[in-house]
């Protein structure tokens, strides 16, 4: 029942099979070579920065044209093209090498213990035993490495840098520390600095490179700095002092900061876990045979990596977490704000990681200023706009050419601020926070809509994002009027915006005026296929298996389709997802694991744990990083996969708890605590064969509590074993809960 430990015979061929460690400021990625190895090191601020100070410039008198285009059903005319991408690419800082001084290996194992935050890589050499650990370690936010052997040894250690012609350095070695510092042309400095201290041994400089000869133990710090906030890079990698000493105490102290965290939600599953390394594990998936605890292994990590991404950190995961060791990564390893970045916040607030969100939160705040510019200039429209693609440098302004003019990116990174809300019940969060930035994405869309002739609100213009209909152009994403995605967003942010002025009475006017739009939208449409479409018409799509499923965001991870409130929408939507599947959908990481959540949203387990498996098996490394094709790496799909698991397991709709929604055939026993729940829940769940045998819920608040019982009947008892008055309505069940007391659901028929 561990599922923990990801370990592996041999070292990292290649960049994505490594063991990726972070604190979220700073990050490496670990080899587990030997004798020589490299640990790869990047600092979350390390973006090149020629492009930081770009802008917008007043274009909105065209806006009109392209109105009348697209109104008029000239979506080809219409679709106007963007100018040349000027994100910044997210940057390496450099990689540390270590070699030491043996011959040929044996006995050799890498390990990431998931449990603690720790890489370990061990083996033998002629008649000694060498290890080393590897931390990032979140009381200091710095990077360690430890280096022990049975027999006293000599290192060696240098920095380097991939050949970067448009990047100054300057390599040094002094005693005790190495440094490399760099200087991106027209861009900003870093500066990475090594601590190396020795017990027993001899140190030396032999040009950039540090020697300890006759070493019993060694122990390195690594830390950096940029200038990417106005201060030189020194200031902010400063040396932290540590010696050999000292290991024992910081190894302690960042286990209890990492276990504080990582530790509040756990997932065990009956089954026998192979005691096998994990590629060979995915060979035999992929060959057929089944290890249900694999994905449990998937899971953990996936909350594993959010936590490496923001345990320490001022921004949210980009494309690759903050793992690059590339000067021309793919994307620029960026923001993507049409799936990606959301995606890698799924599991958040569901997984019990809520501190996650406040990089993703000064992400969207650092926007405001200049999106409030951009929404003036490009649209002529109040509040704010957020580019489709972006960098950390807070500017608003449209970049990713052909698909730029996309107006819903603001509106989905929104429902983070309102999930946080709905899952805390803060609501000193919700006045401070959550509601301004509700309010002024609101007002843009009040601005931005257009009635038609029937006085109906419109889109105008819209797309779902990065697909293409016949007729809408040969540009990589076709212009149109009020595009599902785009209605969708509009309707649950104003919701939203709704429900947080009336929790804080304030703006009834704006409540009014709210109300008035959602009511003049259009409503959502089925095809000719029973297939919820995707635009204002029934177009046939030039790529019918594409990757994104826009349309279906009401279903996952919205909330504006439900199985009771909309059934015919929740059935087109169902088929929608299966035709994309029919046309070879779902073809890349994060598009599967998306896959994956909207099937158990569904409640349909077997599908669910299909797709769960066909992202684990064909889109993961050896070290189970996600992949897109041909080979890169993308964090999204890790950590969707991961909100996929959380959706089997409890979904919290509308405040309403539904314990095991499509629990997999292949778990049929097991337990779960700390799941989070909308409504400001904890719970934790226990089952056997296939069936919920108890459910225990805590809420933060006073409030009456709503559960699903749509199969079976739950008898309710508080923490004294104390029946609770309960009322039955439709498949539900609802009872008062006190804040922080304990109640406990059991099967009616069990309970006798």
């Amino acid at each position: 029942m561990s599922s923990r430990k990801l370990w592996l015979a041999s070292p990292a061929a290649d960049y994505i099979s490594g063991f990726p460690i972070g604190t979220g400021r700073l990050a490496a990625m670990v080899f587990g070579g030997a004798p020589t190895e490299r640990i790869a090191l990047n600092h979350e601020w390390l973006w090149r920065g020629p492009n930081r100070c770009r802008d917008t410039e007043p274009v909105a008198d065209r806006l009109a044209e392209v109105r009348n285009l697209l109104l008029a059903g000239r979506y080809e005319e219409g679709t106007t093209s963007g100018i040349p991408n000027r994100v910044d690419p997210y940057q390496p800082a450099g990689d540390l090498h270590l070699r030491l001084d043996h011959g040929e290996i044996a006995d050799y194992r890498r390990e990431l213990d998931i449990e603690q935050g720790v890489v370990c890589v061990q083996y033998g050499a002629g008649d000694a035993f060498f290890r080393r650990e590897c931390l990032a370690d979140l009381t200091h936010d710095v990077l360690l490495i430890h280096l022990t052997a049975s027999r006293a040894f000599t290192l060696r250690a240098w920095l380097g840098r991939i050949e970067d012609p448009g990047c100054l350095l300057r390599r040094e070695a002094v005693p005790g520390q190495l440094v490399l510092d760099g200087q991106f042309e027209r861009g900003i400095a870093f500066r990475v600095g090594v601590e190396v201290n020795a017990r027993g041994g001899e140190m030396r400089v032999e040009g950039d490179e540090l020697v300890v000869e006759g070493a019993e133990e060694a122990l390195l710090t690594v830390n950096i700095g940029t200038s990417a906030k106005g201060q030189a890079p020194v200031h902010e990698c400063v040396p932290a002092g540590f010696t050999c000493a000292d290991w024992t105490g910081l190894l302690e102290s960042h286990t209890r900061a990492y276990r504080r965290l990582f530790g509040r939600c756990r997932l065990d599953v009956a089954g026998h876990e192979p005691a096998l390394p994990i590629d060979e594990r995915l060979r035999n998936a992929r060959a057929g045979h089944a290890d249900p605890l694999l994905p449990v292994l998937y899971f953990n990590y996936g909350r594993y990596l959010l936590l490496a991404c923001t345990a320490r950190a001022e921004l949210p995961p980009n494309l690759q977490g903050k793992w690059n060791e590339d000067i021309r990564p793919p994307w620029e390893s960026d923001y993507h704000h049409d799936v990606n970045l959301q995606m890698a916040y799924w599991p958040a607030e569901a997984g019990h990681l809520p501190e996650s969100t406040e990089p993703l939160f000064q992400h969207l705040e650092r926007f405001v200023p200049h999106a409030r510019k951009a929404a003036r200039d490009l649209y002529g429209c109040d509040g704010v706009w957020f580019p489709i693609q972006t960098d950390v440098w807070g500017r608003a302004t449209p970049e990713s050419h052909g698909w730029a003019v996309w107006i819903g990116a603001a509106a989905w990174l929104a429902q983070h601020l309102w999930w946080r809300y709905e899952y805390s019940q803060d609501v000193e969060f919700l006045a401070r926070r959550a509601y301004p930035f509700l309010r002024e994405t609101a007002a843009f869309y009040e601005s931005y809509l257009v009635a038609d002739a029937a006085g109906q609100l419109q889109v105008v213009p819209s797309q779902s994002p990065e697909n293409r209909f016949v007729g809408g152009g040969d540009l990589p994403v076709s212009l149109c009027v009020s595009a599902t995605m785009d209605v969708v967003l509009i309707r649950e942010l104003l919701s939203h915006a709704i429900q947080a002025a009336e929790t804080l009475n304030v703006d009834q006017a704006r409540r009014e005026a709210w109300w008035d739009i959602i009511s003049r939208l259009p409503d959502l449409k089925v095809g000719r296929y029973g297939q919820l479409q995707e635009w204002n018409e029934d177009f046939e799509e030039v790529e019918p298996g594409h990757r994104h499923f826009s349309h279906l965001i009401g279903l996952y991870p919205g909330e504006a389709l439900d199985p009771e409130r909309t059934p015919d929408l929740w059935e087109a939507a169902r088929v929608s997802l299966e035709r994309r599947l029919d046309n070879a959908g779902g073809h890349t990481g994060w598009s599967r694991s998306w896959v994956a959540c909207l099937f158990a949203r569904l409640g349909q387990a077997g599908e669910a744990w299909e797709h769960l498996l066909h992202l684990v098996t064909d889109f993961a490394t050896d070290s189970l990083l996600d992949l897109h094709p041909p080979r890169i790496f993308q964090i999204d799909g890790n950590l969707g996969g991961t909100a996929a698991v959380l959706e089997m397991l409890l979904q919290s709709y509308h405040e309403e708890l539904h314990f095991l929604p499509a629990l997999p055939p292949a778990w049929p026993r097991g337990r779960v605590k700390g799941l989070c729940a909308r409504g400001g829940y904890t719970v934790a769940l226990t089952w056997a064969n296939g069936a919920l045998q108890t459910a225990t819920v805590v809420a933060r608040t006073d409030r009456e509590c709503t559960v699903l019982e749509p199969d079976v009947e739950f008898a309710v008892k508080d923490s004294h074993g104390n029946p609770v008055v309960a009322e039955r309505d439709g498949g539900r069940i609802r009872f008062d809960v006190r804040a922080g007391e304990v109640v406990t659901l059991t099967p009616a028929a069990t309970a006798r």
